[in-house]
């Protein structure tokens, strides 16, 4: 399942997490955001052990949003460490982010 990450542990969960991390920007109320919840957790299952795939409330971790220039939500950012090694904006297929991710691995 994916994680659920805040201003207060994205350092630790994100940039130190000693392995690539999908970091989902989403927000409860976002239409095409719960539409691509069933990719993400997939993700999260096929990925685990290898990438880790989080969420970030945009609502609750506005300063993150804005950190990282996120205009539109669903937003997908691949980090690794601090690093962005993919970038995509609204609703994707699960093959491009597999992708994206299996590339940053």
């Amino acid at each position: 399942m994916a994680k659920l990450v805040t201003t207060e542990n994205f350092d630790a969960e994100v940039y130190q997490a000693g392995m690539p991390v999908l970091v989902d920007f989403y927000a409860d109320w976002c239409g095409p955001c719960k539409a691509m919840g069933p990719v993400v957790e997939a993700l999260a299952g096929e990925y685990e052990g290898r990438a880790k795939v989080v969420k970030l409330n945009v609502d609750e971790s506005q300063d993150i949003a804005v950190e990282y220039g996120v205009m539109s939500i669903p937003t997908f950012l691949i980090f690794a460490g601090r690093d962005i090694k993919a970038r995509f904006v609204g609703m994707q297929d699960k093959k491009t982010l597999a992708d994206a991710l299996s590339a940053a691995l």
